[in-house]
């Protein structure tokens, strides 16, 4: 059997707000605002057996029929299984172009055809859907008008002529005919039934039916609502007073379906049904006070991070290195923002707006500073070109001591020489290294004497490669093992480094993706006994921890964006080559996380 699964489209810094009034009069009690859910079927097993191209032809076939609570379930099945289809299909297109192409090589999703069609058929049913709606307000409106009619021949039959028996059976016709119009607009209900119960009583009073009729009829209601009364006590017991809440106003509907009763126990009865509903309503408006005051306390927590990034933003940052803790800094309060739940409904958006406006202004301030540096780089620019014109007039010369002395200076004066910018940073880079390499190969091709030990080195190394090819780590420290014992064996022929290195990376990576793949099998399998979990305590957990995810994904992308943008950006020191390679493989790191946190997105996805 299909199960249920409550689905609410998540919206950022949204809160729901409810307004519970635990009075309650005579023969009305106050409903409250609860958040509005759409419940669907997950795919059956049926359903989840069928292909993409399947999906779309039983969705065809569905979308001509006449919607129903039935085919909403099925047609909400189908889109949950053709969407699981399209995303893995999209998956296994993405990681056939990255192995085909390599993992730089910048992919493009493509139109899906059977998407298209899909959305297509979806758009017809929700528009029958809709159409069925406003077809339903519509009979509402006619339920009303043909209610109000039944109480005009109640009003009728106080000045009818006919005989008792006659009337009293024409009064319980209208009975039925009102018990079996149908649902009215929920702003009429009240009105509406008072207005009712108000001509029955006064039918009652007006013809005088004879005491044995007129007791058993009050009979039978008093065993009726004696009957709700129980129930709405033993509601006053149930845990889940949201459940208890709703089931209650059921109840309230069936008392004003009922007729009255004798006077000796009108009072007493209706006391005690109003006293069970005070019961249930109070608590009701008590959980929702506790919302209100976690609420409230989250407004507090953010406002005290609103403060903080002001102030950071308000202070002098003079330094790329204080620009850097600055950014670590309003990264863990970003973090620790998404962990506090929602504020009161009234302070959401302002105190969201403000906190962005305080990060806007903080990456406002952070660009300003990285543009006066442009400047610099101009300068650092002109450096490294002169730089690379002196490397290549060492590179022709064959005074080998003093050309290596001298270009090892020049490499030295390269590393002080500061950033660039990011669009000249590969173009003259590879200008400088290309004149040391063709040096060094020169150098290496004349003194070529000492090849043997060379080879020696090759052989040993690629002894090393074989046998990493078919090692099983288990550890980030065996692989360091692997690369010390690597880098203790030496150099190589000229003509072999760049083919052997390119094997050695190729193999570490394997290596590394083997722990990496363990470390993450393992959190995906604590991921999904957490998943599970959350499922068994109630779907908005689940759905909560999805956005929080999803929301984590949008901050990596930002994240690696930043970075990417930052390598450009470094302030003239010693160190540049080193910073470059540390921001580097945080942006590899970033990337990591974010692929694991889809797969978790995706996991979530697959529970619903």
């Amino acid at each position: 059997m299909a199960t249920k699964t409550t689905i609410e489209v998540p919206v950022e810094e949204q809160t729901i707000q409810s307004e519970i009034t635990p009075q309650v009069c005579e023969e009305q009690v106050v409903t409250a605002a609860e958040p509005q859910t759409e419940e669907v079927e997950t795919p059956t097993n049926d359903i989840a057996r069928l292909n993409k191209e399947e999906v779309l032809t039983r969705l065809a076939e569905k979308v001509s029929e006449e919607p129903s609570a039935d085919l909403r379930n099925e047609v909400e099945a189908l889109k949950v299984a053709f969407y699981k289809l399209h995303r893995a299909d999209m998956e296994a297109r993405r990681k056939a172009f990255f192995a085909e192409n390599g993992i730089d090589a910048e992919y493009t999703y493509q139109t899906d055809e059977a998407e298209v069609k899909f959305k297509e058929l979806y758009n017809i049913y929700r528009s029958k859907r809709d159409e069925a709606t406003a077809l339903s307000d519509k009979e509402k409106e006619e339920n009303y008008q043909a209610k109000l009619a039944v109480i005009e021949e109640l009003k009728a039959l106080v000045d009818s002529e006919e005989a008792l028996n006659t009337t009293f059976a024409k009064f319980h016709e209208l009975q039925a005919r009102w018990r079996n119009i149908g649902q009215v607009p929920q702003a009429k209900v009240s009105d509406l039934y008072e207005t009712y119960n108000l001509h029955v009583e006064n039918f009652y009073d007006y013809v005088k039916i004879n005491k044995e009729l007129r007791d058993l009829d009050w009979k039978r209601n008093l065993e009726a609502k004696t009957s709700l009364c129980e129930q709405a006590e033993a509601l006053t017991e149930v845990e889940a007073i949201i459940d208890a809440f709703h089931k209650l106003q059921k109840l309230h509907e069936e008392w004003r379906e009922i007729g009255p009763v004798s006077m000796e126990h009108k009072e007493a009865l209706w006391e005690r049904f109003k006293a069970a509903s005070t019961i249930i309503n109070r608590r009701h408006q008590e959980h929702f006070e506790g919302i209100k005051a976690e609420q409230q306390q989250n407004l507090e927590r953010k406002s005290a991070l609103c403060e903080e990034v002001e102030k950071m933003v308000s202070e002098s940052v003079a330094s790329h290195k204080a620009w850097n803790k600055a950014s670590e800094r309003l990264q863990e309060i970003q973090a620790e923002w998404r962990t506090i739940g929602f504020a009161p409904k009234k302070d959401n958006n302002k105190i969201y707006d403000r906190f962005r406006t305080a990060c806007n202004n903080f990456f406002e301030a952070k660009h300003n500073f990285y543009a006066e540096a442009k400047d610099d780089m101009a300068k650092n620019l002109e450096v490294k070109n002169s730089l690379c014109e002196r490397a290549e007039a060492i590179a022709e010369r064959e005074d080998w001591a003093k050309a290596t002395e001298e270009l090892l200076a020049l490499q030295a004066e390269w590393k002080k020489s500061g950033a660039v910018a990011r669009k000249y940073t590969d173009v003259v880079w590879k200008r400088f290294r290309a004149a040391c390499d063709k040096f060094f190969e020169r150098k290496a091709q004349h003194f070529s004497s000492v090849d043997g030990e060379y080879n020696s080195n090759l052989t040993a190394k690629q002894a090393l490669l074989e046998e990493m090819a078919q090692a099983v780590v288990k550890s980030f420290d065996d692989i360091k093992e692997y690369q010390r014992r690597w880098s203790e064996i030496g150099f190589v022929p000229i003509r072999h480094k760049d083919e052997l290195q390119k094997q050695y990376k190729a193999v570490l990576d394997k290596l590394f993706a083997m722990v990496r793949s363990a470390d993450r099998e393992q959190h995906l399998n604590k991921f999904k006994n957490k998943v599970a979990s959350m499922r068994e305590a109630g779907d908005k957990r689940l759905r909560s921890e999805r956005e929080k995810l999803y929301n984590r994904v949008k901050q990596l992308e930002q994240e690696i964006q930043t970075l990417e943008n930052n390598i450009g950006f470094f302030a003239k020191s010693k160190g540049a080559e080193s910073m470059i390679a540390a921001v580097e493989e945080k942006i590899a790191r970033a990337k990591r996380n974010m692929a694991e946190i889809i797969e978790q997105v995706k996991l979530i996805d697959s529970q619903e």
